[in-house]
């Protein structure tokens, strides 16, 4: 109960947690049926809290290979995967301007700008979408961001 209470488990993640101390897996099965059957253990919470948790920081290709992980990489994931899909280029964006904040000043800073969106999971799209929106800035509050930009 004590790792239920601090955060969502997936099932195998509670179960692996939990297999040092159970005599026998068959006992294992069962306490992880009882606490599903009562509500307490449910993999889509746990999906839907990945998102969340995650989901800020991290692109759908990186929830997804997490979820495999959890051996939840199927239909129970769908849903909020598709909202999440769908908010990913302003996700992308976010996590953009967080690490960088001023565009590329060359092709090799904004291959190492793709490199770190693609390594944070946002798809090709997404990233694309970056630097879509950053041609659109004006030329003017470009040099301006550039200029006022902190290095890593």
């Amino acid at each position: 109960m004590a790792h239920l209470a601090r955060r969502e488990h997936s099932r195998t993640e509670l179960a692996r947690k939990l297999a040092p101390h159970a005599p026998d897996p068959d006992a294992l099965d069962a306490v992880l049926e009882g606490l599903a059957r009562e509500g307490l253990l449910s993999d889509q919470r746990f999906i839907e809290s990945l998102v969340r948790r995650r989901g800020a920081r991290y692109g759908v290709r990186r929830l997804e290979q997490e979820l495999a992980e959890h051996r939840l990489a199927g239909e129970v994931s769908a849903e909020p995967l598709a909202e999440f899909r769908r908010a990913e280029p302003e996700l992308a964006w976010q996590a953009w301007e967080r690490r960088f904040g001023a565009p590329p000043a060359d092709l090799a800073e904004r291959a190492r700008q793709q490199r770190f969106l693609m390594a944070r999971g946002f798809g090709a799209d997404a990233v694309a979408s970056v630097f879509r929106r950053l041609r659109a800035l004006p030329e003017a509050s470009a040099a301006e961001r550039s200029a006022g930009a902190t290095p890593d």
